[in-house]
C-alpha cells in the first residue's frame, strides 16, 4: 500500500522530453566548461613544472656530476704514485659518473666535451676520461655517437668559455641540452653535456584520473541539483496551477453571477419602463372607453386593440430575463416604421400635448421606407424613450419636436431623426467612454433635476435594444442653433 502511494506521488513529478533535454544540455555544457578549465589549468601546471625542472633539477644534476669529476681529477693529480688497483678504482668512479646517470629517468645522453687542439672530442667512459685527464694520452673517442652535442657545443663555445656559466638549450619545447663548464684547477677545459627530456606522462595520468573522479562527482552533484530544482519547480508550478484553477473557477463563477445580475438588472429596468408606459396606456384605454360612441367605435376599437397588444407585449417580456432573439428580430416580422412612429405620436404624445399644451410634434415621414424585420413593439420601445427624453429635458419654453424618416435606396438604409429646439444635451453626456459609447446611453445616467432610483434608463434601453439586439446604429448630438438630435440608422 505504501509503495503504491509513493509511486503515485512520484508519477506527479514525471519527466517530459523537454525536461530531459534541458538536463542533458545542461550537463553537457557543464562538462565542457569544466573540461576546458581543467585542461587550461593542467597546461599551465605542466608549463610551470617544466620551467621548474629546467631551472632546478636538470641543472643541479649536471652541475653535481661536473663538480664530482673536478674533485676526482684534483685528488688524482695530487697522487704522484698510483698503483694499478687504485687506477682501476678511479676509472670505475669515472664510469659510474658518466654511465649511471643514464639510468636516471629522462636522462638520454651524457658526455664530457673537451678540446683536443682544434678538434672537440666527446668522452663517455672512464678509460677515455682517465687517459685524457690523467695520462694526457689520446684514447679512442666515441664522438660519432655525440655528434649533435658537439655541434651544439661549438655554437655556444665562446659564450660558455668566457662566462663559465651553465647554459641550457631547449628544443621542441620539451628536450633540454645542458652544458656545465668543466673547470679543473680553475682553468676552463670543456663542458659536461647532459641531454634530458622530462616525461610527465605519469603526472598527466594522475591528473586525468583525478579530473575524471572530480568530474564524475561534480556531474553527479550537478544532476542532483537539477533534479532537486526540477522537483521544487514542479511542486511550485503544481501549487500555482491549482491556485490558478481555483482562481479561474472563482472568477468564472463571479462572471456568471455578474451576467445573471446584469440580466436581472436589465430585465428590471426594461419592465419598469414598459410597465410605466403600460400604466399610461391603461389610462388612455379607460378614457377611450368613457368616450365610446357609435360614431367613433371603429377608431377607438383599432386604437384600444393596439394599446392592448402593447400591454400584452409588456406582460410577455415580464417572463424573460433575456427574450429570445427570434421574438425581437425575425424574418416573419414586417414592421412599418412610419406606422409605429405615427401611432406613438398621435395616440400617446399628442394626447398628452393636448392636455399640457407645452410641446408640439411634427412628422416628416418618407413613405418609401421599406418594412423592417423587427417586432413593432421593440421599435416602439426604441423610439418612444427618445421622444420622451426630448419632452422631459426640453426646458420651460414651448418645445417643437420633429420626427422624420428618410430612405436611402443606394445605401439601402433608413435614417430616423428626432430633433427639438429645447435646452439640448449637456456636453459631458456626449463624451465617450473607453468603448466609444456616449455617456448619455449608459445606465443610471440622467439629466433630471430630481433623482429617481429608476431614472436614467430610457436612452440606455433604447441603445441596448437598437444596437445590441437589432444591429442598428444610434447617435446623439446638439444642434448648432439650439436643441438636440437623435439619429437612428436602420440598415435593410
Amino acid at each position: 500500500m505504501e509503495k503504491n502511494i509513493l509511486f503515485d506521488r512520484i508519477k506527479k513529478y514525471h519527466f517530459e522530453f523537454k525536461h530531459l533535454t534541458v538536463l542533458f544540455v545542461g550537463l553537457i555544457l557543464f562538462q565542457f566548461i569544466l573540461s576546458f578549465i581543467h585542461k587550461a589549468s593542467m597546461h599551465n601546471f605542466f608549463d610551470n613544472t617544466q620551467e621548474w625542472y629546467q631551472r632546478n633539477s636538470a641543472e643541479r644534476l649536471a652541475n653535481m656530476n661536473t663538480t664530482t669529476i673536478e674533485l676526482l681529477y684534483e685528488i688524482v693529480k695530487l697522487r704522484e704514485d698510483m698503483g694499478a688497483e687504485e687506477r682501476r678504482h678511479i676509472i670505475q668512479f669515472f664510469d659510474m659518473i658518466l654511465n649511471q646517470q643514464i639510468l636516471h629517468q629522462n636522462i638520454e645522453e651524457i658526455c664530457l666535451l673537451v678540446n683536443r687542439g682544434s678538434e672537440i672530442v666527446a668522452i663517455d667512459n672512464g678509460n677515455a676520461l682517465f687517459a685524457n685527464l690523467i695520462d694526457n694520452t689520446n684514447p679512442t673517442y666515441n664522438s660519432l655517437s655525440h655528434k649533435n652535442a658537439i655541434e651544439l657545443y661549438r655554437q655556444i663555445y665562446d659564450t660558455i668559455s668566457s662566462s663559465e656559466q651553465i647554459i641550457n638549450l631547449t628544443t621542441n619545447n620539451k628536450t633540454y641540452h645542458i652544458f656545465v663548464p668543466f673547470v679543473p684547477n680553475g682553468e676552463f677545459a670543456g663542458a659536461l653535456y647532459i641531454k634530458n627530456t622530462p616525461d610527465f606522462t605519469f603526472v598527466q595520468r594522475e591528473m586525468i584520473t583525478s579530473y575524471e573522479e572530480t568530474s564524475l562527482i561534480y556531474s553527479a552533484l550537478f544532476l542532483l541539483g537539477l533534479l532537486a530544482m526540477y522537483y521544487i519547480s514542479t511542486y511550485t508550478v503544481k501549487e500555482r496551477d491549482e491556485a490558478q484553477k481555483l482562481l479561474l473557477e472563482e472568477h468564472e463563477q463571479n462572471i456568471k453571477q455578474q451576467i445573471e445580475h446584469q440580466k436581472e438588472s436589465m430585465f428590471t429596468k426594461r419592465i419598469y419602463h414598459t410597465h410605466h408606459k403600460a400604466e399610461k396606456i391603461m389610462g388612455f384605454i379607460k378614457e377611450d372607453l368613457r368616450n365610446l360612441s357609435v360614431a367613433n367605435i371603429d377608431e377607438i376599437k383599432n386604437r384600444v386593440l393596439k394599446y392592448s397588444n402593447f400591454v400584452s407585449r409588456v406582460i410577455y417580456d415580464m417572463k424573460w430575463y433575456e427574450p429570445p432573439l427570434q421574438t425581437v428580430r425575425n424574418p416573419t416580422f414586417r414592421t412599418n416604421i412610419n406606422e409605429v412612429i405615427r401611432f406613438i405620436v398621435e395616440n400617446i404624445f399628442n394626447r398628452t400635448a393636448r392636455k399640457t399644451g407645452s410641446f408640439k410634434i411634427e412628422l416628416d415621414l418618407d413613405e418609401n421606407a421599406p418594412p423592417v424585420h423587427v417586432n413593432e413593439f421593440v421599435v416602439w420601445e426604441i423610439i418612444e424613450p427618445l421622444i420622451q427624453n426630448s419632452v422631459d429635458h426640453g426646458g420651460d419654453d414651448f418645445l417643437n419636436i420633429k420626427v422624420s424618416t428618410k430612405f436611402d435606396a443606394g445605401a439601402k438604409s433608413t435614417t430616423i431623426t428626432i430633433e427639438d429646439d429645447g435646452a439640448g444635451i449637456k456636453p459631458e453626456l456626449l463624451e465617450t467612454d473607453e468603448n466609444g459609447v456616449k455617456k448619455l446611453f449608459l445606465e443610471k445616467v440622467s439629466t433630471k433635476k430630481i433623482s429617481h432610483t429608476n431614472s436614467g434608463y430610457g436612452c440606455y434601453i433604447a441603445y441596448e435594444l437598437s444596437v445590441q439586439r437589432c444591429g442598428w446604429k444610434i447617435d446623439a448630438e446638439n444642434l448648432p442653433s439650439k436643441g438636440c438630435k437623435f439619429t437612428i440608422l436602420v440598415p435593410h
